[in-house]
């Protein structure tokens, strides 16, 4: 972890969620290691200003792509989009995410948090497969949140219709983002392409973190006034942004990762994730909802090959821990 930088020069990233916190730190360290990085967001003022930046300081280049990911037709243009200027993608960072403090639902009908967090990346991953495969080898990364460890899935209501909560809604979004790396990775070949999820640690400056529920803001809102330099002396897993962007531009890049796939990431080390996360009956189970959800087609709902033993993943993930 502590050797050379990566070189990145040729690679093409896509960041999701990159004009803010997180998304921006991660998509300027890899246009800093030389990559043609991605630049998503729904704010085309911010996302100019990021793609300039990356343009003038770094030795990498960007590209700027605009979606709303409440909307399920943004989504298919912005993966239309991106196979129509590259052959192929060898990073995909799932950052973009959102939490609300009322409930609220897509013009499909669906959940906010539930259709942006976890079903926008579900989709986009499926639609961007084949530039995946393109790729040399192309890595998925999946921002989870340390909340998915108290969070359930409750299949019988995952839109929260009964009584809804946001830092619930929040952690079962997260949840879900877990299960799904853990499945992507289950149905690919890691010798072609990894899934992995991370979490950032508590953040309080990013826009998330400012714009969550009033509960929320009030509990954290002191933190994310200090600077950084106080935050990084602080005990506990609070982090800067800059601190929460290392580990998917790790994941995302170091050589010493670049066969790892299916295990949680906290500081750039494997650690385990929520019990549930590792319930493979749930996550398949978790993967035809949300193909059912976005409407794919039964043919193009698999992905890669589905015929390993569940149980490798926790025994992967058990002795990542044994080695850290």
């Amino acid at each position: 972890m502590d050797g050379a930088t990566p070189d990145t020069s040729g690679k093409v990233a896509l960041v999701t969620g990159s004009t803010d916190g997180i998304g921006r730190e991660t998509a300027l360290g890899l246009a800093r290691q030389g990559a043609t990085v991605l630049v998503h967001g729904r704010d085309r003022e911010k996302g100019r200003a990021l793609t300039d930046r990356i343009e003038r300081e770094t030795d990498g280049s960007a590209a700027l792509l605009l979606a709303d990911f409440a909307d399920r037709e943004a989504v298919e243009e912005l993966a239309a989009a991106i196979a129509e200027r590259y052959d192929r993608l060898d990073v995909l960072v799932h950052n973009a995410g959102a939490t609300f403090q009322e409930r609220g639902e897509t013009d499909a009908g669906i959940e906010r948090t539930f259709a942006i967090n976890h079903l926008a990346p579900f989709l986009l991953t499926h639609r961007l497969l084949s530039l995946l495969d393109a790729s040399a080898h192309a890595r998925v990364i999946t921002t989870s949140s340390g909340l998915h460890q108290r969070a359930t899935i409750d299949f019988e209501d995952l839109g929260m219709k009964e009584e809804y909560d946001g830092l619930e809604a929040y952690g079962r979004s997260k949840l879900a983002n877990v299960l799904f790396a853990y499945e992507l990775a289950r149905r690919l070949d890691p010798a072609s392409i990894t899934a992995n999820a991370f979490g950032p640690g508590f953040v309080p400056g990013t826009r998330l973190n400012r714009e969550a529920s009033r509960r929320f803001r009030l509990a954290t809102g002191a933190l994310g006034r200090l600077p950084d330099t106080l935050l990084s002396a602080l005990p506990g897993p609070v982090n800067t942004i800059e601190e929460g962007a290392r580990s998917p531009i790790y994941l995302a890049t170091d050589p010493e990762v670049k066969y790892v796939s299916g295990h949680h990431f906290e500081n750039r080390s494997p650690v385990l994730s929520a019990p549930e996360s590792y319930d493979p009956h749930t996550a398949r189970r978790l993967w035809e909802v949300s193909a059912e959800m976005v409407d794919l087609p039964v043919a193009d709902r698999s992905i890669g090959r589905d015929g390993s033993d569940p149980s490798r993943l926790l025994d992967r993930a058990t002795r990542a821990l044994g080695r850290s």
